[in-house]
Order: structure tokens, then C-alpha cells, then sequence
């Protein structure tokens, strides 16, 4: 895991300019505290930031390839988890391997098949090779988006790196967010390919983005497609193990120390026991981490959202599985100080937050990073497997909006009421998300046949794995990266994303309840109070301190009346989420200080130009 960046520049020598690729590349560093380095040939220049997993001595970056025709570079970030079999295929091919990573596998595999060698990832990646012999650059990034890649046009080629920033570190990219970035800013709809900064795009999920003198073109390797489901359901279940089996398998092949998140529920407990089995078969026990705050367990408050607090199901998974457990307990003080929350806001370079649960999410991953280096997570299951309560939302079922923005306002809070007037206005967010969503659901393909119910769960599905997902496996991405931690996520594997796909909801939810294949196809591995548990989403703090002490940070802006952040948000509504009397301790009541706060950030960080105020 890495972070990657570079410029290629037809009508420059790039040589000649090492400072700005050094300011790029060192934006990276939290992405990459084990090595650094860059390289600079003619019109392409690369710098890397390495975390070190696989091959600690022998993975350095850029990695380079001598041929008689030019020299192939790469820069990568991420994990290959079929290198091994890759590797063995190519040295059938006549290649020979001067280290064990997994990088010279990618390099000698694109030497081998051109882009090609994409399709036949298994993996989070993100990668860039700029090809000599053709004076190209290829961008490649894996079927669901684990790993971010953002890229930025010039007129003689492109910048592109991991992360915003690093972008934004060269003088030809200007920090300028238009109504548009606005829009993805506020709307919480995950636009394909927006990256909210003017003049910056994403390399799509599953996209192979290629670059040379003639311009830049984008060629779709892998996408969500809808087809028949050839099983029933004791074979569906059994398949679903087996797939489980063989990614939990790869994902722990890595030569640092591992471990799991463990929340409690369904999806995090079936990995941390699988992981576990794993392991105990090689004598290996495995650590597992949660998250919790002080006094909540004991003082706990049910809610629309959360019935139950996680802790007591994650002690019985790590009694039940045997691993060596350790709860990260957060108090209010830590997860309200403005430093947590500028290291947070700076590792996603926009101000897109969730409030406390960032906050507690950067936290957490600093505290196992002490002993950790890889760390699994239960992440993306509740989108392939059914796991939100919008999927049996009638309302959310039906269509005409994302479902995850039926009833989103009561239950987390609206957190357009703290701007101003005239900027809702020009934002028009009502238009921009009713487009969207148009959009998003004419992609989804219907299966032959099918009716329209299944149809509808078919369009629900899609549209939490193609937009959803994507907003919550950057953030983890994101938080874990700025702390130097590699988190893998074994349920965006795409085999097991496409086959569960594309199974019928009927299938899913066959016991009548949320995520039925996962259930039982984990359930011989799991204490029975875990089996029989309700969804509950990533916890977040009850605690009123944590309310009083935004509402501390939000007067303190208030005594800056100059503050650009006013540009945006209204000051007499903030204002009166500052005074309220009321103990905040409901997510929902909060988002409007949480809100204002990032946005106050942002500008002090970033300083970026806005088109309102």
C-alpha cells in the first residue's frame, strides 16, 4: 500500500524539475513512511511513497524496466493477491524476477499483455506506468474503487497522483471548487469520476486511462453486469463459503503484522472468524481491534438506528474465535479536538465528513497502527449482501431517489441547514441528485424475464455498490492511509461482488431478514448472539460533552466574523446551534456544527476558490 503520483509534460524535459516533483511526491508520505522515491525520464516523471508489506527489502518504487526499445516505469499502490499464480504464469512466459513483491509482478505482467494485464488482477490497486517505448502513460485502477486515483489534464499531458493534494502540490493545478464540486460536496451522491476540485477527474472503478500525444482516451475492462444465477439455495451458500474461504486466504499474505476490525456485528465478526481459523492452523493467533467510547456501554440510549452497543457481541466473537482482542476506548475530548478533525479533513482533501465517526475512524486506526500493519475489514458487505434497512424500505424501493437519502435527514441529520440561503439556491441540490439518479439507475441492466420487484432490488443493489460503496471505501482509505495502516477489504473481491450480484433478492433475503446467504454461509463460525443480532451501522458517540465541546469550537468561529467559511454558511443558524441548550447527543442534531466546522477547515488548509460569497 502506497502512495503514487507523477507528470507527464510532451513539450517539457521533467528532468529539469525535481522540486515540484519532490513537493508532490512528499504529500504523499503519511500514505507511504517506509521508503520514498522518484524518477524522472524525458517527458514523465514519477514519485512514490511506499508502505512497506510484501518484500519489504525488494518492493522499492518507481520500478523500472530495461527493453531495446525504452525504458517501462511503474508506480503502484495496492495489493495483487494472485501475484503468486501470476507470477508462475509469466515465468512460463521466459521472465525472469529479481524480487518477491508483488509490483514486479504487475510491471512484468503489463510487459507481457499491455493493459491487458488489468483484467487479470485480483485486487485493490492503483497503478500508473508510463511506457518509453510508446511515449504513454496507462492509469489503472481496480474494479471497485478500494484504492483512489485522481488524474488532472494539462495542455501537454496530465498530473495524476493517489490523492488530491498531490495534485494540487503543482503549479499548473489551480484549488478551485466550482458549483458542480459543490454539489458532490453536499449531496452524498459519489458522481463516477468527479473528484469535487476543478480541472480533476477520477479514474474510474474498473478503467484503464491511457495518455500520449494525440490525447487521452479511457477504455472500461470491468463492470457490474447482470446475469443469470445458476444456483439455488444450499449451493449459493456453499459457494458464498468458498469464495469467503479463498479471499480471507489471500488477503493475509503479507510479510508486517496482521489484524481485523471487529465491531460486533454480521460482516466484521464473519471475517475476524474466518481470519482466525485461518491462522490457528499455522499456530498463529490472530488480533483483533473495536472501537468504543467511555461510558457507553453502561449508559447506552437505543435509537432509530443502533438498538444495541457493539462491544459485548465483539467479546463474544474474539472468546468464541480466540483472538487476541483489544478495544480502543475514545473519549469526548479526543474525538472533538480540532487537530483530529484537520488531520481528518486533510486526509480526504474535501470537507465530505461524518462527523464523530471520522473523527473516531482516524483514532482507531492510529491506536492499532502500534501494533498493526494490515488490517481486514468487514466493509462493503451490507452492499453486496443486502444489509441496509433501505432494502426493505418499501419507500426506498420504490425509485425516484437514491435510497440512501429516504429518510436520510431524520436519521442523520440535514446538513444543508446551516448554509446560507442564497448558496442552497445556486446549488439546486434537488435538481442535481433527481439527474443523478436518472442516470445511475438507466445503467442497470435487466435480467430477461425478471420481474419488476426483483428488478427494483436489482436497481437498489446496483446503485449501493456503484455509488454507495465508493463514499465509504474512500473514507476508509483515506483515514487508514494517514496513518500509515493498509486495510483490506475481502468483500469487494469482485468474484464474490458478482456472484452475489447477481443472485435474486428472494435468494438474499430468503429467511426473511437482512444478508441471509452471509449469515449462513458464516454461521457454523459464530456465537449464535452475533447470528441472531440486528443490523446496527458504525457507532457513534452519545456522549453530551461531545456536543458542548462543537458548540465551543463553533463560537470560536462565530468571533471570527471575516472567516471566509461565511461565504457559505449561514452565521445566525450557526449561530443557534452554538446556543442551544438542548444536549446534542443524537448524530442527527449535530450535523450542522460538524458541518460548519470542515467547512471553516477547509479553508484554513486548503484555501480554495469558491464561486458564491
Amino acid at each position: 500500500m502506497c502512495g503514487i503520483t507523477g507528470w507527464i509534460s510532451f513539450d517539457r524535459d521533467l528532468r529539469a524539475h525535481p522540486g515540484t516533483l519532490d513537493a508532490m511526491t512528499e504529500t504523499m508520505a503519511c500514505r507511504g513512511p517506509d521508503d520514498r522515491g522518484t524518477w524522472a525520464e524525458g517527458p514523465a516523471a514519477l514519485g512514490h511513497r511506499r508502505l512497506a508489506v510484501i518484500d519489504l527489502p525488494g518492493g522499492r518504487q518507481p520500478m523500472t524496466a530495461t527493453t531495446p526499445a525504452g525504458t517501462v516505469a511503474l508506480v503502484y499502490s495496492g495489493e495483487t493477491y494472485n501475484f503468486t499464480e501470476l507470477r508462475a504464469e509469466l515465468a512460463g512466459h521466459g521472465h525472469e524476477f529479481r524480487t518477491d513483491s508483488d509490483t514486479e509482478v504487475v510491471l512484468r505482467g503489463y510487459l507481457q499483455w499491455g493493459e491487458g494485464v488489468a483484467e487479470r488482477l485480483n485486487g485493490m490497486y492503483a497503478f500508473a506506468v508510463w511506457d518509453g517505448r510508446r511515449q504513454r502513460l496507462v492509469m489503472v485502477r481496480d474494479r471497485m474503487g478500494v484504492k483512489p486515483f485522481y488524474f488532472h489534464p494539462t495542455p501537454d499531458g496530465v498530473l495524476f497522483g493517489s490523492e488530491p493534494k498531490a495534485i494540487l502540490a503543482n503549479p499548473l493545478a489551480r484549488a478551485r471548487v466550482g458549483l458542480d464540486g459543490l454539489r458532490e460536496v453536499f449531496a452524498f451522491v459519489k458522481t463516477p469520476g468527479h473528484a469535487v476540485w476543478d480541472g480533476m477527474r477520477e479514474v474510474e472503478p474498473g478503467t484503464v486511462v491511457t495518455v500520449d500525444r494525440e490525447g487521452l482516451r479511457s477504455r472500461v475492462y470491468w463492470r457490474l453486469e447482470t446475469r443469470p444465477h445458476p444456483h439455488g439455495r444450499d449451493e449459493s451458500i456453499a459457494a458464498v463459503r468458498s469464495l469467503l474461504d479463498d479471499i480471507v486466504r489471500r488477503q493475509l499474505v503479507a510479510d508486517v503484522p496482521r489484524c481485523v476490525l471487529l465491531s460486533g456485528g454480521l460482516d466484521s465478526s464473519a471475517m475476524a472468524a474466518l481470519a482466525a481459523g485461518q491462522l490457528a492452523g499455522s499456530g498463529e493467533t490472530l488480533r483483533s481491534f473495536s472501537v468504543d467510547f467511555a461510558g457507553l456501554s453502561e449508559n447506552f440510549v437505543p435509537d432509530q438506528l443502533r438498538g444495541t452497543p457493539d462491544t459485548p457481541y465483539a467479546h463474544d466473537v474474539a472468546r468464541l474465535a480466540g483472538t487476541d482482542h483489544r478495544d480502543i476506548v475514545l473519549d469526548a475530548q479526543a474525538l472533538a479536538d480540532p487537530e483530529v478533525r484537520a488531520k481528518m479533513l486533510t486526509a480526504r482533501d474535501m470537507p465530505v465528513g461524518f462527523g464523530d465517526m471520522d473523527a473516531s475512524l482516524y483514532l482507531l486506526f492510529q491506536s492499532i497502527r502500534e501494533h498493526s500493519t494490515v488490517a481486514l475489514s468487514g466493509e462493503s458487505a451490507d452492499e453486496v449482501f443486502g444489509g441496509y434497512l433501505q432494502f426493505f424500505d418499501e419507500d426506498a424501493r420504490r425509485g425516484g431517489t437514491f435510497p440512501w437519502l429516504v429518510r436520510h435527514a431524520e436519521t442523520l441529520g440535514d446538513e444543508t441547514g446551516v448554509l446560507r440561503a442564497d448558496v442552497l439556491a445556486a446549488l439546486d441540490l434537488p435538481t442535481y441528485v433527481g439527474d443523478s439518479y436518472a442516470t445511475a439507475a438507466r445503467a442497470v441492466q435487466r435480467l430477461d424475464g425478471e420481474s419488476d420487484f426483483e428488478y427494483r432490488m436489482r436497481t437498489v443493489s446496483n446503485l449501493y455498490l456503484t455509488r454507495f460503496v465508493r463514499s465509504l471505501l474512500d473514507r476508509k482509505d483515506r483515514a487508514s492511509m494517514a496513518v500509515g495502516l493498509e486495510v483490506r477489504v475481502p468483500f469487494c473481491d469482485h468474484r464474490l461482488v458478482e456472484y452475489v450480484y447477481n443472485a435474486p433478492w428472494a435468494l438474499k433475503s430468503f429467511d426473511g431478514r437482512e444478508k441471509s446467504l452471509l449469515r449462513e454461509a458464516a454461521r457454523d463460525s459464530l456465537p449464535r448472539s452475533v447470528c441472531d443480532r440486528v443490523k446496527s451501522p458504525y457507532p457513534s458517540t452519545q456522549d453530551p460533552k461531545y456536543a458542548f465541546a462543537l458548540q465551543e469550537n463553533a463560537k470560536d468561529l462565530l468571533a471570527s466574523p471575516g472567516h471566509p467559511v461565511f461565504g457559505l454558511v449561514d452565521r445566525e443558524a450557526l449561530r443557534r446551534l452554538a446556543h442551544r441548550e438542548t444536549p446534542q447527543v443524537r448524530p442527527a442534531s449535530r450535523r450542522g456544527l460538524e458541518r460548519a466546522l470542515d467547512l471553516a477547515l477547509w479553508f484554513d488548509l486548503y484555501r480554495p476558490e469558491v464561486p458564491l460569497g
